[in-house]
């Protein structure tokens, strides 16, 4: 049996050394293909001309590869995608009103002064009103009464 190990561990060494040579002459053959002269190299517009070339000749064999849906299908993605569209719409309103609502809220109780500034404002409003029409009142009293004396007096010079 030893013998068996040994002989399996002679062949190992064997393919490691022609492995790593066969790795050492890859390294060499590569760094000889770095070596190539700028000259050998074809100029930008021609490298470019077959970069531009290939390109298109790839574009157009993945246009070939494309399947296009019928119009039925179209239809009914389309309607699914506005429907989500509108969905999406409804739901993002009403975070954005419960938000405003809450930020609302949280500034009411940040300054209550403000609070009740608006709500003295609006009392005082409300009194201003009440006077106006007290006033437009006494007017439309005055005036009547100036309009019978008018006639009173005309009368008597009759």
């Amino acid at each position: 049996m030893a013998d068996k190990e040994k002989k399996v561990a002679k062949t190992s060494d064997v393919e490691k050394a022609t492995t790593d040579e066969s790795k050492a002459a890859a390294k060499v053959a590569k760094a000889a293909k770095g070596n190539t002269n700028k000259k050998d190299k074809p100029n930008f517009f021609v490298r470019a001309s077959k970069g531009t070339k290939r390109f298109f000749k790839d574009f157009k064999g993945e246009c070939k590869k494309i399947v296009w849906p019928d119009a039925q299908t179209v239809l009914k993605s389309t309607g699914v995608v506005l429907l989500v569209v509108t969905i999406v719409c409804i739901v993002v309103y009403g975070i954005d009103q419960a938000l405003s609502a809450g930020i609302g809220g949280l500034k009411a109780l940040a300054n209550p002064e403000e609070t009740t500034a608006v709500v003295e404002t609006t009392l005082a409003d409300e009194k201003d009103d009440e006077k106006k029409d007290e006033t437009a009142e006494s007017e439309e009293t005055t005036e009547e009464a100036t309009t019978a004396a008018e006639e009173t007096t005309s009368e008597k010079a009759e």
